[in-house]
């Protein structure tokens, strides 16, 4: 769990967003404050042993006030070096994609549910998850995003998980609406490929551009800003 005082300022932000809007100024602690709290927790996180082989922690990054949110396994490579998200070739075909929906880095808000990366890129363990996972649950009550784009297999099983939807790997669930309440917030969660399987896979790459088209009927049905 997160440090009493923090998980304290965020509960009480959140218990009053009908009374003092959380995007205006007249907030207990502005989102950004908030969010800065988190990543400054992360930044010190020693609960598992991650942190031992890792160079950089990677929060996340983005907009305080987007209205989506992006979220994928955990740091690669190039995520450790520079302690930013999808970074490196896959960083780039994200930014792509992002794009064609007509959205950049600067109005969304990117993460992972691991904030570290696991040696030699290996797949999260079950423990790693449930001691960094709260630090993402804090982000989102933060953001409270109407959108929240799963990357992958783990954030999509993670999420799923909160919200008690069934999860029968990415295969079957990418490309689909999903209408829900997550931290008491009511959100869309999209499934889709992670980033990185297109540059392996020709039929991922086309995969993730056909969902990410989906997406961007969606949002345009709804006239949606950021």
């Amino acid at each position: 769990m997160l440090s009493k005082p923090l998980n304290s300022l965020i509960i009480e932000a959140y218990k009053h967003k009908r009374k003092r809007s959380l995007r205006g100024v007249d907030a207990i602690l502005s989102r950004r404050q908030l969010l800065d709290a988190v990543a400054a927790e992360i930044i010190v996180c020693r609960k598992c042993e991650l942190w031992i082989t890792r160079k950089n922690p990677v929060p996340g990054e983005g907009s305080a006030n987007s209205r989506i949110m992006f979220i994928g396994e955990a740091p690669g490579y190039w995520e450790d070096v520079k302690g930013k998200p999808f970074v490196g070739a896959a960083g780039k075909f994200f930014d792509t994609l992002l794009a064609e929906i007509g959205f950049s880095r600067e109005n969304v808000f990117t993460g992972n549910i691991l904030k570290c990366r696991p040696p030699r890129n290996r797949e999260p363990l079950p423990d790693e998850i449930q001691k960094c996972t709260p630090y993402l649950d804090s982000q989102i009550r933060v953001i409270q995003p109407k959108y929240i784009v799963t990357l992958g297999n783990y954030s999509t099983g993670y999420i799923f998980s909160k919200v008690t939807l069934p999860f029968y790997g990415i295969t079957r669930a990418h490309g689909k609406l999903y209408e829900t309440s997550i931290l008491g917030t009511q959100i869309t969660v999209f499934p889709t490929f992670h980033p990185a399987a297109a540059l392996y896979s020709g039929k991922y790459k086309e995969l993730l551009q056909q969902d990410f088209q989906l997406l961007k009927n969606r949002l345009t049905d709804q006239k949606f800003k950021v």
